[in-house]
């Protein structure tokens, strides 16, 4: 599984690139604007970070044939770009368009299995299927991963599934069972799924039984 982080933090991608366990990073309009400066640069700083991962930047255009235009030049950017696409119809011809442009693309905003199906046929790098969003209105996000890989594997579709809105350490226990190809993390999400209190308790009663040897150095 790849692991992605969900930010466009320069402190917190720059931490945990240097471990070898972040695979790429999403960002969205969201993430750039809490940052604030520069967003070309950012985006730019945070592809430099993991020249090997991949980067995904959504597209902020809304008439279709202005995103095809944008998604074109955000792509132009830096050769690990994917260029981030709302499933939406509107944009279905645009999609098709970049894909035989040779643009790799996220489409992001899928909820149902039907539109990971039409994406998949029209041959895009990764969509994402919104866990957390579709268990906000009750229905139970995670069985879409389940459902979408089913059908990757039935139909042999190359297209990646991307777990995104990730809530919780739970979530992500359950998007590695469901067999998403990648997971995106908050950074907070990622950090506590690095502890156990059990891990903590076990260091402090080790600690505390090699200090009754009274041995101050060893070996």
């Amino acid at each position: 599984m790849k692991i992605f982080l969900d930010t466009a933090n320069i402190a917190a991608i720059k931490k945990w690139a240097s471990t070898g366990l972040i695979d790429g990073v999403t960002t969205n309009p969201s993430h750039l604007a809490k940052e604030g400066g520069d967003a070309k640069k950012q985006v730019l700083d945070i592809c430099a970070l993991l020249p090997e991962g991949e980067i995904s930047v959504e597209v902020t255009e809304k008439d279709a044939e202005a995103v095809y235009k944008q998604a074109k030049a955000i792509a132009a950017l830096s050769q690990n770009i994917v260029v981030k696409v709302p499933c939406h119809a509107d944009y279905y011809p645009i999609i098709k368009r970049l894909v035989d442009d040779g643009i790799k693309l996220n489409i992001t905003l899928v909820f149902t299995l039907i539109q990971g199906l039409m994406m998949s046929k029209m041959g895009v790098e990764i969509i994402s299927p919104f866990i957390g969003r579709l268990d906000d209105i009750d229905v139970e996000g995670i069985d879409l991963l389940y459902e979408m890989k089913d059908m990757m594997d039935h139909y042999d579709f190359e297209t990646q599934i991307l777990a995104a809105s990730i809530r919780s350490v739970r979530h992500f226990h359950k998007a590695i069972l469901a067999g998403a190809d990648i997971v995106t993390l908050p950074v907070e999400v990622f950090e506590k799924s690095l502890e156990h209190p059990l891990t903590h308790q076990g260091i402090e009663k080790f600690d505390a039984d090699w200090k009754k040897l009274g041995i101050k150095q060893f070996p």
